[in-house]
């Protein structure tokens, strides 16, 4: 054998030996073992990698460079895939080594438009005193709470109007769990008539045909911002291959937004039966339902009943999977949500592929907001003519607003789609709060931009406000009045999009920042915004950095006035 060769096998048995005892930090036999525990008899997915990162920070308060390498081996990834995802999430506290863990509690105080102007930043100010070795209080972005603002989280308990002693008196009691409020269980749907719709479905005395064409009668369109009609969708994914998925979103991260944790709370089969109708019409061999991680009432309910469903079933159950969030409002972007639910980071994926062809795990998949399923079961009983018959203004069906901001009756209000936020105030909300008058308002949350009250007849619906540059998304309606300046709530919202920004797209990314600079500023320089508005809007990815810009066109379209001071 020549030199040459015994060069070379002692290389390859280097090669060998390097593989046998991979590169980078070795495993610690006591944080695999802790890990083991966690995840118990549950199978290895990588899917479940955010489940199972829960898990890690719901026992230890945060999640130590030792349990990620520990992780990333019982699951056998690389371990910067472990720590990049766990770092995405607002909600998981990765502690490198040399660094302190968190405080036992965290409390996050919503920093949003709604609790903004109800005092959240006097009630950071009160708190960051009480910051300390037992306690951490920070900023939070929207938590779904707005009608109560302002809001605040213990721990996972929510304290709706929130004050400092309140917070305090939560914190020293140890009250950091949520507590769900009262709500129509299983026995009490059934008894009252529920699933019957789903059985006759199951039985033949309702063809999917049938079902089909009245909900496209009924003009029921996606509820949670895009407007894309129901009955076209499920039409649209029945006629892919097989199998198919259903993701149903519940984010609801948008500012402004809380229907959907107001129907959760009260009445969760309703809207499960709307999602096995949906999945018995299209064909589903499993669902996964995304709730958002700030939900953590909802998401006891949820549990407890989907375990009872399971227990009970009135038919043959698809394959169900409760999945949570982590605290990223890019994953109310359907892709992203379904990047999350593959265990991934919430990145929005270039389409097409739409998620209808190529979706969760690359099948065919159903995504729906889950207000939209809630209304399947009336409209199947009550017939498509009920429902489109709600409007008001030449439009059709019911919306359920979420009104926060300067009215006498915040909260989750159903009224006919195409009603005016003028009619809105007066006949739902009780007018404006005492000392307060209707200058301004934003008709689709963050996104949605802000118009003054002199367009305050407009009906509210989609299609209806793109020609002012607005649009009605998940319909939450926040009111502002002659206290407020649009241009400190465009400024509070562009915030809350720098700070949420996948970071994905360079356009996104820098341009949020940037716009919060320029816009902190005395003086808004209105060519250098409209351009970069312009980039953004051009250039992005996804609807995050698409509808950034809004708010700041809707300023200096609406609200010279502001600009000039």
């Amino acid at each position: 054998m020549n030199e040459q060769s015994v060069v070379d096998i002692s290389g390859l048995d280097r090669k060998r030996r390097a593989r046998a005892h991979p590169k980078g930090r070795p495993v610690e036999p006591q944080a695999l073992a802790e890990i083991r525990a966690l995840l118990g008899e549950a199978p290895r997915r990588r899917d479940l990698l955010i489940e199972f990162l829960h898990r890690i920070q719901d026992c230890y308060g945060h999640i130590s460079g030792a349990h990620i390498v520990a992780l990333a081996q019982e699951l056998r990834l690389a371990m910067t895939e472990v720590y990049e995802v766990a770092t995405f999430y607002h909600h998981f506290d990765v502690v490198k080594e040399g660094e302190s863990a968190p405080p036992p509690i965290t409390v996050r105080v919503c920093e949003t438009l709604s609790c903004q102007m109800a005092g959240a930043d006097v009630l950071v100010a009160e708190l960051a005193r009480l910051d300390g070795r037992k306690l951490r209080v920070i900023g939070a972005p929207c938590i779904g709470r707005c009608e109560h603002a302002p809001a605040a989280v213990v721990g996972r308990n929510p304290i709706d109007s929130a004050s400092a002693q309140t917070i305090i008196a939560a914190v020293e009691a140890g009250h950091i769990e949520a507590e769900p409020p009262p709500y129509i269980d299983l026995g009490a749907y059934r008894r009252a008539g529920g699933y019957r719709t789903l059985s006759a479905c199951l039985a033949g005395e309702r063809t999917v045909d049938a079902v089909l064409a009245e909900l496209e009668n009924s003009a029921l369109r996606g509820l949670g911002g895009a407007g894309f009609p129901a009955g076209r969708k499920w039409r649209i994914v029945r006629a892919e291959a097989a199998p198919r998925l259903m993701a149903v979103n519940i984010d609801e991260g948008e500012p402004g937004t809380f229907k959907d944790r107001y129907y959760l709370e009260r009445d969760p089969h309703r809207f499960l039966e709307g999602m096995l109708i949906a999945a018995w019409a299209v064909g589903i061999d499993a669902i996964y339902i995304y709730l958002r991680d700030e939900y953590a009432g909802c998401r006891a309910i949820l549990t407890q009943e989907l375990d009872a469903l399971a227990a009970d079933p009135p038919c043959p159950l698809p394959k169900i999977e409760l999945r949570r969030g982590a605290g990223a409002y890019i994953c109310g972007e359907e892709s992203a949500m379904i990047e999350s639910i593959e265990g991934k980071r919430g990145m929005p994926r270039l389409r097409p592929p739409y998620v209808a062809q190529v979706g969760l795990f690359g099948r065919p998949t159903l995504e729906h907001n889950m207000e939209t399923l809630y209304w399947v079961r009336d409209i199947l009983e009550q017939g498509a003519d009920w429902f489109a018959g709600q409007g008001r203004h030449g439009r059709k069906g019911l919306r359920s607003f979420s009104v926060s901001g300067r009215v006498a009756r915040p909260g989750v209000h159903l009224a006919p789609a195409g009603i005016t936020v003028r009619e809105l105030i007066a006949e739902y909300c009780g007018g404006m709060l005492p000392g307060h008058e209707f200058y301004a308002y934003l008709p689709g949350g963050a996104s949605g931009g802000i118009l003054p009250a002199r367009l305050g007849d407009i009906p509210l619906d989609f299609d209806t406000l793109q020609p002012y540059g607005c649009f009605i998304g998940s319909a939450a309606v926040i009111i502002l009045s002659q206290h407020d300046r649009a241009r400190d709530a465009a400024l509070n919202l562009m915030r809350f999009f720098a700070d949420e920004s996948c970071g994905q797209c360079t356009p996104c990314r820098v341009g949020t920042e940037k716009a919060v600079g320029m816009m902190a500023e005395k003086r808004w320089d209105e060519g250098l915004l409209n351009d970069l508005s312009q980039a953004m809007a051009d250039a992005s990815i996804c609807g995050l950095g698409q509808a950034a810009p809004n708010p700041i066109a809707c300023v200096f379209k609406y609200f010279p006035q502001e600009l000039e001071d």
